[in-house]
This record gives C-alpha cells, structure tokens and sequence, in this order.
C-alpha cells in the first residue's frame, strides 16, 4: 500500500472523495424514537453542577498556589491547577462547541469561548475543524484531528502529555492568524465567510498573552504564566492519556465507528474531568446526545458494540502491541469482536488491509 498522507490537501484527501469515503453515511446501532427523544433532552444542571465544581476549584487551587508562592509546596495545588486547565478543558471545549452541554445556547458560548482559549484552539476554526472530524472519522486526507496516525509518532505523542507539540503548534498558529493569514488546511473546512473571525479570535488571544507576558517581566515573576499559558504545558497529561484512546490502533477508511473508536470505563475523577467523553463510540454515533446521557445510550447500545475496556490500564495494554507492530507494518490495525447479538461491521475498508 502506498504511503499515507494525512494531509487534508495531499493526494489521499483527493482518493477519499473519489471512493466515497468524504461526507459519507455511517452506520448507527438502532435505538427507538422515544429512547432518543429522551436521551436528547436537554437541560442545564448537570453542566451548571459541575462547572460550579470546576470552576471552583480552579480558582481555590489558583488563590492557594498565589498565596504559597514560590514555595516548593505549591507545586502539588499548580499540578492540580494545571490538570483543569490543561485537560478538563479540553472536554468542555468539545462538549461546548457541540451546543450540547448545556441548553442555554450562551452558557454553552461562553464556556466554549474560555476552553478554546486554555486549550489554545481557535474557537473558530476548531468549530469547524472539529465538525469534519465527526463528518469524516479518521478518514486519511479528510480528518484534521487524528492523533495517532501511522506509522505512529510515539515520541511526538510522548511529547504531547507534557503539551510540548501541540501547545507550540496552537501558539505558532495563533501568531500566524493574527497576522491575518490562515494556512491552506485552514482554508479547505472553514468557510470564507468565518475567516476574519478566525483572525479576529487569534488577535483578542495574543493581547491577552501579550499582557501576561508583560506583566511576567514587570514583577521579575513566572508566576502570571503560571496562571496563563504555562498550565497548557504541565497540566496536559490527563487529556491526552484519554484522548489517545479514542481511536489509536483502530481501523482507518471505514464507515463503521465500531472500528475505528473505542470506548473505555474510567474511574469518576477521570470522568468528571473527561466529561464521560470515555464513552466514545457513542459519542460519535450520536454526537448531539449530552455527555450525561452517554452512560444511558451506552446501556441501550452496548449488545451492537465491541466489548468497552474495563479501564484505562487495560486499553493501553491493548493498544500498546498494535502501535509497536505499525511502526513496522503500518497496515495493521486492532479488529474489536462484536458481541454474538451485534449487527455484522460495516466494512467499506476501500483498500484498508484488515489486522
């Protein structure tokens, strides 16, 4: 098989269009209209719950890591403040920009808004990049979020639970927005009409940067940055610890999300962080279910899906031989069994070999 190109303008983003695999209909496990009229029902106090919780604590860690600086001992409450910062955001960015979190359209903006500029993702062009991920799952030349693609970049991955890669990537692209230029992937899902929002968001954020910075050197002091910016860095981990396990190892050029997601059970710290995003194929059959009702859909759903993975140690012992194997046989991937009352997989593999 020809090598892969993940660009979004190389020559596999042309082949997915011409085969098929572009904007594509998907398989869905059946569940009735009343189940999904209730599981789509929305409402504000499960999110306004945790975001008081979240939020909460995020300011305690902040005021008490401020209060204990440059104390040593401050390091536990900034890890714990990073965590949020750099990883719970990352869910709320997603179930946010989804409109689903919560039923207040503004609440939902709003918390968008924060988390995009923590996680250092143009909400803008996320919004948009984010809705071709679900349009085009892990489809090679169409899909601008895959993680792992392969052969697998384990020390770019590596790299990443400490933020390195893709905090300086969302730096170096807020600089380039506010320049008033976007790149040419850019340019290929998010409408004209949205690009000088796109620059508009990198300039209001590379102020705000501009102003820690200074405030940075002004009291001879990292500590703004500890409170802006660096977090990304540090507190990145958990994030990307569940965010490899969405689909890593898994199929590629399908139109099945059995095969090319998983889905994992967490503990509840991890959870809340996560936002019940562990429930993953779910999630992408039926993106605008909330992330509350995910448990609920999963029960309803599980007899048609692969077995979920009882924990995260358990998925990395599972993933961890399969991307070993890519880095010599990139066309290997982890084929889950389905249960005995599944519906067979939707195989439209279009040139994939099967692991």
């Amino acid at each position: 098989m020809a090598k892969r190109d993940y660009s979004l303008v190389g020559p596999d983003a042309e082949r997915a269009v011409e085969v098929g695999l572009a904007s594509a209909k998907w398989y869905h496990s059946d569940i009735t209209r009343s189940e999904m009229k209730k599981l789509l029902k929305r409402t504000d106090g499960p999110a306004v719950r945790d975001s008081i919780v979240l939020f909460g604590a995020m300011f305690a860690f902040a005021g008490i890591g401020i209060a204990m600086w440059p104390s040593l001992w401050s390091m536990p409450v900034w890890l714990a403040y990073g965590v949020i910062y750099g990883s719970a955001m990352d869910s709320r960015w997603h179930e946010c920009g989804h409109g689903t979190a919560f039923r207040t359209p503004l609440f939902n903006d709003v918390i968008y808004e924060i988390a995009s500029f923590c996680m250092i993702r143009n909400s803008v062009t996320w919004r948009w990049s984010h809705f071709r991920h679900h349009t085009d799952t892990i489809i090679v030349g169409r899909d601008p979020e895959i993680v792992a693609m392969r052969p697998p970049r384990l020390f770019r991955i590596f790299l990443n639970f400490f933020g390195i890669v893709d905090a300086w990537k969302g730096w170096s692209r807020m600089l380039l927005n506010a320049s008033g230029r976007l790149s040419e992937e850019e340019r290929t899902f998010i409408p004209e009409a949205e690009q000088p929002k796109v620059v508009r968001v990198a300039r209001i954020w590379t102020g705000i940067y501009a102003v820690t910075i200074g405030s940075a050197f002004a009291l001879s002091s990292v500590l703004p940055l500890m409170l802006i910016g660096l977090p990304r860095l540090f507190g990145a981990w958990h994030h990307v610890m569940c965010g490899v396990l969405q689909h890593a190892g898994l199929a590629e050029n399908v139109l099945d999300h059995r095969l090319n997601t998983r889905t994992v059970y967490m503990n509840p710290v991890s959870r809340f962080l996560y936002w019940n995003m562990n429930y993953h194929v779910e999630h992408h059959m039926y993106p605008m279910v909330p992330f509350w009702q995910l448990p609920s859909l999963h029960e309803r759903i599980r007899h048609d899906l692969p077995a979920a993975n009882p924990s995260i140690y358990h998925a990395y012992r599972e993933l961890w031989p399969v991307l070993k194997r890519q880095l010599r046989y990139e066309d290997f991937f982890l084929k889950r069994s389905l249960p005995p009352s599944a519906k067979p997989y939707r195989e439209d593999f279009h040139g994939a070999a099967l692991g």
